[in-house]
């Protein structure tokens, strides 16, 4: 089985119709993903990690398509979330890449080696 592994790094604070195409696009992908049976993880990580908190409303235009693909979110960056904040809770925070100084990031070198392919947006 393929297995894909979706990091969405932009920045919804960025305001622009290119974070919003990325964080659409990413998502997009997971969905196309998910519907052909792979095994797809999605991963919010740098200032991405805002995302969720915005994807959640319903009035946003992406929020259709966010609850497709939800229940494939692995998670968000913890040194990400200690650096760039969010309000958003019920996310599991990935950490098992250890850089001294944050509490650690996700790894992208686990998820190749586990035979993940690494799309990032």
């Amino acid at each position: 089985m393929n297995k894909t592994a979706v990091i969405i790094l932009s920045d919804p604070k960025a305001g622009s119709e290119e974070a919003l195409g990325r964080v659409f696009n990413a998502l997009a992908s997971a969905y196309e993903f998910k519907h052909a049976g792979e095994d797809v993880k999605i991963i919010f990580q740098g200032a991405g990690i805002r995302w969720p908190e915005q994807l959640e409303k319903a009035d946003h235009p992406v929020n259709g398509l966010y609850l497709q693909v939800k229940d494939y979110v692995h998670g968000l960056s913890k040194g990400c979330v200690t650096v760039f904040g969010t309000e958003i809770s019920g996310y599991d925070l990935l950490s098992d890449n250890e850089v001294p100084g944050t509490p650690g990031l996700p790894s992208l070198l686990n998820l190749r080696n586990e035979g993940y392919n690494i799309l990032v947006f």
